[in-house]
């Protein structure tokens, strides 16, 4: 409990420091980058996200259609 305390008050005067800092012009620019920075990495892990979704969905759809065919020349 009381790690858990100390976590939230760093939490805390974590988001105060940032707030400080932002009101800065050379704060508001490293947030800026930060956030750029940021954004390119998220939607890089999208498209890698949405790229290996559709392989695999492929290679579901591939599987499904050759148990299909392998069905109908079992019967």
């Amino acid at each position: 409990m009381k790690n858990a305390l100390w976590l939230l008050i760093g939490v805390a005067a974590g988001f105060v420091v940032a707030h400080q800092v932002n009101k800065t012009p050379q704060g508001r620019q490293f947030f800026e980058g930060l956030d750029a920075r940021t954004r390119s990495f998220t939607d890089a892990v999208v498209d890698g996200y949405k790229s290996r979704e559709a392989e695999l969905r492929a290679a579901v759809a591939d599987a499904e259609d050759a148990i299909a065919d392998l069905a109908k020349h079992a019967k």
